[in-house]
Parts: structure tokens; C-alpha cells; sequence
């Protein structure tokens, strides 16, 4: 078994900032189990956690969503159902973001003397103008 790792040790091996590592255990996704000196300590185990939460946040998971994830002692408790709703979100995502991608090939190619005069293109941008798009959390 590994030692406790400090913040910095996890923050290089998970590739986060500590700034996210004290984020997350402030919202109680990771527990830290003490301090050497200022620097807060976590166990070896944290890595997994962390592996977990980047998962569920690729998934397309909230952080709250997550946490609800993990029960009072840590293991873990998935709602299968929540997970095959989240997969046909993705499904329906995938299915707008190639329906773009063709879109956008076929704008490129498209031997109109404008875009605008491509009748593929002008469904493209009505089908955006119903769908704007929303900020993502980096953005806000």
C-alpha cells in the first residue's frame, strides 16, 4: 500500500490544480486525512477517486451528480438507470455533433459560389439559430 500523498504529489500525478484538488474536497468528492504542515494529505486511494470523477465529468456528469455517486463510506453507488439516461443524451449528442460534422464537409467542398447560396449550408443555420449554443463552464 502507498503512502499518503501530499497535494502537490496528487496534483502531478492526477494532472489537476490543487486549486481544483481543494474544489473537490470542499464539495466532499475527496477526503483529505491530515496535513504536513500546510499541505493538506491524502491517501492512496484518492487517485481512484479522482480517476472516477473524471469519468463521470467526460460523461458529461455534474459534479453534484458525482458526488451523489459515493455513499456516506465512500463506495461507490451507480443508478444504472441514471447511467442509460446519460447514455442517450450522448447518443442524441452524437447524432447533432455528426449531423454537423457532415455539414461542415460538405460546406467545404461545396462547389456553390457562396455558402449561402448552398441549400445544405442554410439548413445548417437554421438548425443552429433553433439550437444556440450555451456557454460551457469555462466560459462563464
Amino acid at each position: 500500500m502507498m503512502a499518503a500523498m501530499d497535494i502537490g504529489e496528487v496534483a502531478e500525478k492526477s494532472g489537476l490544480p490543487a486549486s481544483t484538488l481543494r474544489y473537490y474536497e470542499e464539495k466532499g468528492l475527496i477526503r483529505s486525512i491530515g496535513r504536513n504542515g500546510l499541505r493538506r494529505l491524502f491517501p492512496s486511494g484518492v487517485m481512484d477517486r479522482i480517476a472516477f470523477i473524471s469519468l463521470g465529468r467526460h460523461a458529461g456528469f455534474s459534479l453534484d451528480e458525482i458526488g451523489a455517486m459515493f455513499a456516506e463510506n465512500g463506495s461507490l453507488t451507480i443508478d444504472r438507470d441514471q447511467l442509460q439516461a446519460k447514455a442517450n443524451e450522448l447518443d442524441t449528442r452524437i447524432k447533432k455533433l455528426t449531423a454537423m460534422r457532415d455539414g461542415l464537409r460538405h460546406a467545404a467542398d461545396c462547389a456553390a459560389p457562396s455558402h449561402l447560396e448552398c441549400p445544405k449550408f442554410q439548413r445548417l443555420m437554421r438548425v443552429a439559430v433553433r439550437n444556440p449554443v450555451r456557454k460551457t463552464f469555462a466560459e462563464r
